[in-house]
């Protein structure tokens, strides 16, 4: 029997997943590695400790599962997007990567945009500048860091320094690819003009494949410290949102997912290049050949949910060990005694800045119509509905470029929940499915390492064999005109509070 190894690197674990070619036994194992945030506004990590979570979850997938290495005919793998990863001539790491949602490069941002022209910019890469991408982590270390900066010999993806261990091959692919600000997406190679006009030698970014290409195969060293088979094929993979789409079966038009992690994303899968008239939306490749995809970025969405949970509810957490549940369950309970609209209290979820709608750094969290007569459980509703308001901005912006909605797919960990899937239905007034499949991401890239690897015959065929709707939960209509007066609201808050935000990151910076 065939064999396929999923592995998807996120911000605060990795997960390796084996699973044979029909889905049928699926096994995983999931390390987790900090995360250093040295400053406001900034997020790091080591690139070494994925390394090392990826050797430790690697081996005990294998050992969980019993499959023979031998037996496996393909790796893929999905990561976190738009981190910097840069080494040196001997291939060592120059400093700690800069993450997705690190903050710091707005003054880089501004830069790109006058050099290059806003519009031009579109033109070329499909995308404005925005801090979380890569190109501006690249120029914010020429500026601040060019000691650092000469030394650099190759950039590379959080994803694509795992290849790198696996098989000592630079590479990326096209869906991760996009993300960097670098990448022509609508032709699907790197920019020359665009890192000519940056001065950015191209010679220092990886070569680009289509994400189910071979792209690599895993070496002798890396062989010897995870135990598995010297020279098994490794494929391109996708950025963790592309490998989600794929592991949910969003390969095409009329299907659309709302995935809550520790970021939240709205994901629409599309036949054709299509750029957002407002910029409010990424344009990028998506993990499927000859295709692209529209997708809204909010920076906090789970990592909202925990924030509040690590933040006030230790007490909590101690009582949901007693009872041997996960403390998320007991908040629910609490957050289930509340109404519709939390009495008035909304939650505006942007701790670490937003993305999408808002392209804003300096946005900040906000509890708005606080009073006493709310309490905990309020606090928790509150959350969850601003995150699902956060997703319905998005959504939205499709709807109103007229893309086919079909169906609305719930994933990752928001979708665990009925509760919250109930909130999210009643805030989008649509149906929200689930499927039978959990591990999106790392799922994904198997299934593209099985298209890669000649395993499935067409990435469209095994979706359809392997990713079936279990469940649907259907709006409440008396719900949706409540929350659509509430969302009247929660919309014209942030207008009225960016002014504020930027007066107050100005404080903030001068007095840290």
């Amino acid at each position: 029997m065939s064999f396929l190894l999923g592995l998807d690197l996120g911000t605060s674990g990795i997960k390796a997943l084996i699973m044979d070619e029909k889905a049928e036994r699926i096994t995983t194992s999931t390390v987790e590695y900090p995360l250093q945030t040295p400053k406001v506004n900034w997020a790091e990590q080591e690139p070494n400790d994925w390394w090392n979570g990826t050797v430790e979850a690697v081996k005990q997938v294998l050992d969980k599962s019993s499959v023979d290495p031998k037996d496996i005919k393909g790796i893929g793998l999905s990561g976190q997007m738009h981190g910097l990863v840069a080494l040196d001539k001997e291939y060592n790491v120059l400093r700690p990567a800069i993450l997705w949602c690190d903050q710091r490069t707005g003054k880089q941002c501004q830069y790109i945009t006058e050099k290059i022209g806003a519009e031009r910019l579109i033109n070329l890469v499909s995308n404005p500048a925005l801090t979380g991408f890569t190109a501006g982590k690249l120029i914010w270390v020429r500026e601040n860091e060019p000691d650092i900066y000469d030394k650099i010999y190759k950039i590379l993806l959080p994803k694509d320094y795992i290849r790198f261990c696996l098989t000592g091959e630079f590479a990326t692919e096209v869906s991760d690819a996009s993300g960097t600000l670098f990448l022509d997406v609508k032709n699907r190679k790197w920019s020359d003009e665009l890192l000519d006009e940056l001065d950015i030698d191209k010679d220092i970014l990886p070569e680009c494949f289509e994400s189910s290409i071979v792209s690599g195969k895993v070496n002798a060293k890396a062989s010897k410290e995870t135990g598995l088979m010297e020279g098994t094929p490794v494929v391109g993979g996708g950025g963790d949102q592309a490998a989600q789409a794929v592991g949910t079966g969003i390969i095409k038009e009329g299907i659309i997912s709302s995935t809550v992690g520790t970021s939240g994303v709205v994901f629409a899968a599309s036949d054709e290049h299509h750029l957002d008239p407002g910029h409010t939306l990424h344009t990028f490749c998506h993990a499927v050949k000859g295709k692209w995809h529209l997708m809204g970025v909010m920076l906090s969405a789970g990592g909202s949910l925990r924030w509040l949970r690590d933040t006030l509810f230790n007490d909590l957490k101690a009582e949901a060990a007693k009872k041997g549940v996960d403390p998320y369950i007991l908040m629910e309970e609490k957050a289930g005694e509340v109404p519709v609209g939390s009495e008035g209290l909304i939650f505006l979820p942007y701790l670490t800045g937003e993305r999408a709608p808002y392209a804003d750094p300096n946005a900040r969290g906000v509890f708005f119509g606080l009073s006493l007569r709310h309490n905990d459980g309020h606090l928790v509703r509150s959350v969850l509905e601003g995150v699902a308001f956060g997703l319905r901005d998005s959504l939205e912006v499709i709807r109103g470029q007229n893309i086919k909605i079909e169906e609305i797919r719930g994933s990752g960990g928001g979708a665990k929940s009925p509760f919250w899937l109930q909130i999210q239905s009643d805030i989008n007034n649509a149906p929200m499915t689930t499927i039978n499949v959990t591990d999106g991401g790392a799922l994904g890239v198997a299934l593209l390492a099985g298209e890669g690897t000649g395993v499935y015959s067409s990435l469209e065929d095994a979706c359809d064999t392997i990713i079936k709707v279990k469940s649907s939960t259907e709006p409440n209509k008396e719900n949706v005109l409540k929350y659509n007066d509430y969302y009247a609201v929660y919309r014209s808050l942030y207008p009225a509070l960016k002014d504020r935000f930027l007066e107050l990151s100005k404080i903030v910076e001068e007095h840290t």
